[in-house]
């Protein structure tokens, strides 16, 4: 076991040091340990805004989390009661308390995914304890396993790779890379959530596109994604050519593309554009493949969306003419908020950026009609105006107004009566 010296340990480590713990050290026990992530980081030179901790206790380590989550009215999560694994979530940093595997600490840090993740940290005598030189390697950027059998025993590790590799800037050890290829089918068992978790961290990272083609020829990816190709992957850097064209010309997309499409959902609009490459083109078979990885029916939507909207604009190139409004009015409606990553996946798929240029015009607009119509009437409006009853019908007039209003054809409540009337003698 490898002891670095105190010193330059409590220098590297003043990113992580108790004073900005969101709770004292004093909660801890002298032989608790910093493992992890956080470790690697702080050695590394890399800051968190939010501070994510990993501790491994001896023995007793729910009752110390729950200690310092009710001295501190934080929240409690007992995250595996076989293991005896806790979190404490503060406003500002997550803590999770782990009891230590095997008779020693030693026993513990070899049984991690790879060698950087196997760094422990002593806060109480800033004694840093490195069994498997995971420091030399951090130092050469290099990615290498603790064993096979450390991976064997969680097989999303092996995708995990791939993702850290593209996170940090790092490359994986060709050792651990031949063998991660050699247990490629084994990411099959792993929950459907946790792959796709990785997934999401690679489709997201800066850096994500090389290392998320690594994992596609190494077996990893099309076990879950079976639809995906080497064009796939040709298209996924295409994408990222045509967010710079957009985002040149277009600087307000700069933040719709990193957005994330709902509050509760964290996946940023970018991120479904490019899960769009990875899928079948067929936008029923792509909704079962994105079903089988758990994603959820907003993320299913923005893909699906993509899928079927991109045949309509390149219809539209291939004629060579401007789509009519009605068109417009119709492609905006179906749309949605999913509109850049639309225009982005169109660009990337060869439609011209004078074809997008205008629709993007108007849905930058928020006073375009177009693109974000006002209803002139409402249904209760009509309903009381005609008699009508509730019916799918009502929702046909009111958009059959809403382009005659676009079209320049009404401009006034009386004229759209007018219309809807004729409209149902017509029908």
């Amino acid at each position: 076991m490898n002891h670095r010296d105190t010193e330059n340990a409590e220098t590297e480590f003043s990113t992580l040091s108790p004073e900005n713990w969101p709770f004292d050290l004093g909660f801890l026990p002298s032989s608790a340990y910093m493992v992890g992530g956080a470790v690697r980081d702080a050695l590394l030179g890399r800051r968190r805004d939010y501070l994510d901790l990993d501790f491994v206790i001896p023995e007793t380590a729910v009752k110390v989390a729950r200690k310092i989550a009710t001295h501190y009215k934080a929240g409690f999560v007992l995250l595996d009661p076989q293991r005896q694994i806790a979190r404490v979530v503060f406003p500002d940093a997550t803590a999770d308390f782990a009891q230590q595997e095997g008779d020693s600490l030693e026993t513990d840090l070899r049984r991690r995914d790879f060698t950087m993740n196997a760094i422990a940290y002593n806060p109480h005598t800033k004694e840093l304890i490195d069994p498997l030189q995971g420091y030399t390697d951090l130092k050469q950027n290099l990615i290498r396993m603790v064993s096979p059998a450390n991976l064997q025993d969680d097989p999303l590790r092996l995708l995990r790779a791939y993702r850290q590799a593209a996170q940090l800037n790092f490359t994986i050890q060709p050792e651990t890379r031949s063998v991660i290829r050699e247990m490629a089918t084994l990411l099959g068992t792993v929950a459907a959530e946790r792959v796709r978790v990785e997934l999401g961290y690679l489709l997201n990272s800066p850096s994500g596109i090389p290392w998320l083609t690594a994992a596609w020829e190494d077996g990893l990816i099309n076990i879950w994604l079976s639809h995906a190709t080497e064009k796939s992957f040709l298209q996924l850097v295409a994408l990222d050519s045509a967010v710079t064209t957009l985002v040149n010309v277009f600087p307000q997309l700069t933040r719709e593309f990193s957005q994330a499409i709902r509050d509760t959902i964290k996946t940023p609009w970018l991120s479904l554009a490019k899960l769009a490459c990875l899928v079948t083109n067929d936008p029923i078979l792509a909704e079962a493949e994105l079903q089988k990885l758990s994603y959820s029916r907003a993320e299913i939507k923005a893909v699906t969306t993509i899928l079927k909207l991109l045949p309509q604009l390149c219809l539209q190139q291939e004629l060579a003419n401007q789509m009519s409004l009605r068109e417009q009015y119709f492609l905006f409606r179906e749309a949605g908020k999913a509109f850049p990553i639309v225009a982005v996946s169109a660009l990337a798929n060869g439609i011209s950026i004078e074809v997008i240029s205008p629709l993007i015009n108007r849905y930058l607009n928020p006073d375009d009609q177009v693109a974000h119509p006002i209803p002139l009437i409402t249904g209760n409006d009509l309903m009381t105006a005609l008699n009508l009853n509730p019916s799918p019908k009502l929702g046909e007039l009111l958009i059959e107004i809403q382009i005659a209003r676009i079209e320049g054809k009404i401009f006034s409540v009386e004229e759209a009566i007018a219309l809807a009337t004729h409209l149902l003698i017509n029908s």
